[in-house]
């Protein structure tokens, strides 16, 4: 299969990244030199970072908005949606239930034999508690504004379904005019995607470089228990995944993860979901998955389908288990595991945010809040995997629920009409014409 110029540019990336990292990790007399040379990395990372998310939420708002004014029928949407979280809820069971197997299978941390901390002991990472009622508040943005500004992707989502809903109940001219502005508003932030997406590759260099020169090379081999287990666990998911979708998408399965290896690569390298979703509604697009599907059903994927995340969770919960030798009933470990399921949904898909949710988790089940020092050296590594995996997940999810919807078509090239721009043409009901798309 013929590799895509960016892909090959990423993959490039990677590995200069990493080479050019261990030189200056051998260079550095210190670790506070490391850091310093790390910082001048960081810069160009946090930039490209800075980028993707400036067009995540009108790119969120716009895909949603245009998929539901698609669709034009509520029960439809509200059709699609159910058979969405039905995917979501089932995939992130069988992910935190993986996870779980996995690591008592082969208990990372069980050979550490730590001692427990003072029991003040801390962290730096902000580990507020997370409960139920905190989760379906927050759902709800008090200011759009406020939620587009912090890229709150699960409050941009509930605001985008009422101006979608409510966009359709309005009649004549008014509305035409503004599904014509946000169908172009979907075209103009592919547009500005393309643009931004030719500085992954710098991006890539960048992220990879500050993170081995502060760690080096040593801290894989330091915690490859920990490092391999986990991609054990994802190995056996993606196969569980990509079953499931063999099942519905046949030999097709295999194209659309040839499609999606270019932003799975940048999600691995980057450790954002955010980067990848521009890049991965397009490859959907190409895939056949028609825009009203997938501009609908992606966004709530990143908000409600970590499946990464979850196995992650798992493994890292189970693993400050394991290495402090705490006697925790799988009873309880059950519920812990069915918590972090709760307050894991509507997270951010950038780096370090399941990190955080660990932590917030950990007081809450009384364990050691300092134990998360254990895997905070390795998170970049391990997010990788898990982002990727996200990526992966969310791809599956919204090629299935098209294909159940009758919402799959043939590969295509060139760009539907609503990304050019062009209003959407509707024959006998909201079924809208078949097109291309990008």
């Amino acid at each position: 299969m013929k590799v895509n110029k960016l892909t090959a540019c990423i993959l490039l990336a990677l590995i200069l990244g990493a080479a050019v990292g261990y030189v200056c990790h051998l260079s550095a007399p210190d670790a506070q030199s490391a850091k310093e040379l790390a910082a001048n990395f960081s810069v160009a990372a946090d930039i490209f970072l800075r980028l993707v998310k400036m067009i995540i939420a009108p790119l969120v708002f716009a895909t949603l908005v245009a998929g539901i004014t698609s669709v034009g029928d509520g029960k439809a949407v509200g059709r699609i949606g159910i058979k969405a979280l039905s995917w979501f809820i089932t995939a992130s069971f069988i992910s935190l239930l993986l996870g779980i197997v996995w690591a008592h299978v082969l208990h990372p941390g069980l050979s550490m034999h730590l001692p427990l901390p003072d029991a003040h002991a801390s962290t730096n990472l902000k580990t507020a508690s997370l409960n139920f009622k905190s989760f379906i508040v927050n759902v709800f943005p008090k200011s759009i504004g406020e939620a587009m500004a912090t890229n709150e992707v699960l409050q941009i989502v509930v605001f985008s379904l009422f101006f979608g809903f409510a966009l359709n109940t309005v009649q004549g001219k008014t509305r035409d005019a503004i599904v014509d502005v946000v169908n172009g508003l979907v075209h103009v932030m592919i547009k500005v995607t393309d643009y931004v997406m030719l500085a992954a590759p710098v991006g890539v260099f960048a992220a990879v470089a500050a993170a081995i020169t502060v760690q080096g090379l040593e801290v894989l081999t330091t915690y490859a228990s920990l490092v391999s287990s986990f991609y054990v666990g994802l190995a056996s998911l993606w196969l569980v995944l990509i079953f499931v979708g063999y099942v519905f998408l046949k030999k097709r399965v295999f194209r659309l993860l040839g499609l999606i290896k270019e932003p799975t690569m940048i999600a691995f390298s980057t450790t954002s979901s955010e980067a990848a979703y521009p890049k991965t509604l397009e490859q959907l697009d190409k895939f056949g998955v028609k825009r009203e599907v997938s501009g609908f059903v992606l966004p709530l994927g990143y908000a409600f389908n970590l499946d990464g995340s979850m196995m992650y969770q798992a493994f890292a919960m189970i693993f400050i288990v394991h290495a402090y030798g705490i006697d925790m009933s799988f009873g309880t470990q059950l519920t812990m595991l069915l918590v972090l399921m709760v307050s894991s949904k509507g997270m951010a898909g950038v780096s370090r945010a399941s990190l955080v949710v660990v932590a917030a988790t950990l007081p809450m089940f009384g364990l050691p809040e300092s134990a998360l020092l254990l895997i905070m050296g390795i998170d970049v590594f391990l997010d990788m995997g898990r982002t990727a995996t996200n990526v992966i997940g969310n791809s599956l999810a919204t090629a299935v629920v098209a294909k159940w919807e009758g919402k799959l078509g043939p590969e295509r090239e060139a760009p539907e009409p609503e990304a050019r721009g062009e209003p959407l043409k509707h024959e006998h009901g909201p079924e809208r014409q078949t097109g291309t798309a990008l």
